[in-house]
């Protein structure tokens, strides 16, 4: 799926802004069509923004159902000789879309975009109006599954629903990512898929292109000063660039493949996309980028900020990657679910590395006993829904050289028996769809005995001792990370990525010695992890989970959200980035002067006596 970009035959506009948004209480709004006249009683809504925090309506921040939007706008009637498509970055769940009263498309999942052709829908001359109704329930077929349960008691005898979810974050949703319509020839191109090489200097990109039989294929790299390195025609093939230019974190060269057709009797096109050229290699322990060892510095993030929620921001994009270069990190994973097309853009031009994440989180209700993967909850459906979720995320995303490797789910009941045959059919539907690049999962320390490990390239692990498990024991941490560790290094002789450890504090609450919540015990909890991961060569890098606060549903074990960033929701350092500054500076350091390592002492920046 090609992001919209202008070029000499497409021109895009961006529909965001301010829109007329009305929560449909009653769930009256599909019954009564509100889709075909104007809403009323509207108030406004930004776009792309959560609705949840931009009102001071509480009903509205845990509102649980449909929701319309509605937006005006015109279109150039020199449009009507092209396809118009209209594209939405994403709506959190499930959207009906409706132009000018008629319904034009559907979509389920909140995360990856989805479009369609409305060039038969548009008035070309006058007012067009755009209605949006968006629906944010979760079931257990859906990604992220939940599910609805009815309560009643002496205050409300008439009963209510709570939607039950078994993740840790909130479950913003709305419109959070742009809204485009742009215009394209109708003979033009419809997709196209790269897969790159580099090699000592040699590079190599294959690629294939989508476009109408008829139509002559020319395609061009040009280096970042425009100058032409390799040049084919057809809509399928090999380029080869000697003295090629590699991306790799910290020199992330971008060159453009530029992509033309010729259709007679019809109008050209031309579609510029970025590429950067990458190798990729797993070995038993080591990750290889463009042939040298990599080490994963960074961590589990979130699409999460003040008021916005999981809406795109590029203020809140940008600050982010500022504090990663900051701290010397290299690396997130986009926990849990794929980030906004913007953010993989950055990435790929700021030589940030990722791992893409499909939005299967929840599939884990945390107790042994109780069996996710059955007909009552995980189910046949919710593994269409994941299935479809791999191949819309890779075909969204296959193209970014920031992205080294999928992330098939985050914490599943990898211990129960059904969950194999699942996820067999999840992995062959990865590796079908792309077979370069590694896979993986993460993991949580329920069970050592996994069921699907051998199905994976990298084994994703979450530890969080001293904190879920034997918590304020901090002498315990160091002992039981190097057991796990050694465990699943044997076991599976695999690379180890640590995805997530960390600890609760809240800012600017200090204890000596350390105790839970406390600045300082963040630090040492991490710290402590850390000494096993440097005495451990099967490990590949660390992901401290988080990178900042985040919003959570409410509960007694969240305090305004989940508190293990190191730094503040709003971008304020903690002692916790201080100290990851410090480390993650004199790896880069090493990594520059000796060549990629570890380092076996840890810097003595708030070193404890």
């Amino acid at each position: 799926m090609l992001y919209p970009r202008e070029s000499r035959s497409r021109e895009v506009k961006d529909l965001s802004g301010i829109w007329r948004f009305k929560a449909d209480s009653q769930a009256q709004g599909l019954k009564n069509q509100w889709f075909l006249s104007p809403l009323t009683e509207t108030i406004p809504m930004p776009v792309p923004s959560s609705y949840n925090d931009i009102t001071q309506d509480i009903s509205l921040r845990d509102f649980l159902g449909d929701v319309f939007y509605e937006t005006l706008f015109h279109v150039s009637p020199y449009w009507q000789a092209k396809k118009v498509l209209l594209r939405f970055g994403s709506a959190t769940h499930k959207a009906i879309v409706f132009l000018n009263g008629q319904e034009v498309m559907r979509h389920h999942g909140g995360f990856l975009p989805f479009e369609t052709d409305v060039s038969a829908f548009l008035d070309f001359y006058g007012e067009n109006r755009l209605t949006v109704c968006v629906n944010n329930t979760l079931d257990w077929s859906s990604l992220p599954p939940g599910e609805i349960t009815s309560r009643n008691d002496a205050d409300h005898p008439e009963g209510y629903q709570v939607q039950e979810t078994y993740f840790d974050f909130f479950n913003y949703a709305g419109l959070h990512r742009k809204v485009w319509l742009y215009a394209i020839p109708p003979q033009g191109i419809e997709d196209i898929q790269v897969d790159t090489s580099y090699e000592k200097g040699q590079g190599g990109l294959t690629y294939q292109i989508l476009a109408p039989e008829e139509s002559q294929v020319m395609v061009a790299l040009l280096d970042a000063q425009g100058n032409k390195v390799a040049e084919a025609t057809g809509a399928s093939g090999h380029l080869n660039i000697t003295n090629a230019n590699a991306w790799e974190p910290g020199q992330p060269y971008l060159y453009r493949f530029q992509v033309s057709t010729t259709t007679e009797n019809a109008a050209d096109d031309v579609y510029i996309l970025p590429v950067g050229l990458r190798s990729i290699k797993v070995t038993p322990k080591q990750f290889l980028l463009n042939g040298k060892p990599f080490y994963f510095r960074g961590f589990g993030k979130h699409e999460d900020s003040d008021f916005r929620g999981r809406g795109y921001d590029a203020v809140t994009m940008i600050k982010d990657f500022n504090l990663l270069h900051w701290l010397g990190a290299n690396s997130f994973r986009t926990s849990h679910y794929p980030y906004a097309e913007e953010i993989m853009n950055f990435a790929d031009e700021q030589g940030i590395v990722i791992i893409d994440e499909v939005p299967a989180v929840g599939m884990h209700l945390f107790n042994a006993d109780q069996q996710v993967f059955t007909q009552d909850r995980v189910n046949d459906k919710t593994l269409d829904n994941h299935i479809q979720a791999v191949q819309d995320l890779i075909a969204r995303d296959r193209n970014h050289p920031c992205v080294v490797m999928w992330c098939l789910a985050n914490e599943a009941a990898t211990y129960e028996d059904a969950c194999l045959p699942y996820f067999e059919k999840v992995v062959q539907t990865a590796r079908k769809w792309d077979a370069h690049r590694p896979i993986t999962l993460t993991h949580t320390p329920v069970k050592e005995d996994c069921k699907v490990a051998h199905l994976f390239d990298v084994l994703c692990l979450n530890r969080y001792y001293s904190w879920y498990s034997d918590s304020g024991h901090l002498e315990l941490v160091e002992k039981q990370t190097l057991n796990s560790l050694a465990y699943w290094a044997e076991r599976w002789h695999k690379p180890l990525l640590l995805s997530e450890f960390g600890a609760d504090s809240i800012a600017g609450l200090h204890s000596e010695p350390p105790v839970m919540f406390s600045e300082e015990y963040q630090v040492e909890m991490i710290r402590a992890m850390l000494k096993a991961v440097d005495a451990c060569d099967a490990v590949i890098g660390e992901h401290v989970w988080n990178f900042a606060d985040f919003a959570t549903k409410q509960g007694i074990t969240r305090v305004m959200g989940n508190r293990k960033g190191v730094f503040t929701r709003q971008r304020q350092p903690k002692m916790a980035a201080h100290f990851l500054k410090q480390r993650w500076h004199d790896m880069k350091d090493k990594d520059d002067h000796d060549g990629p390592s570890r380092l076996s002492d840890l810097p003595p920046y708030l070193m404890r006596q």
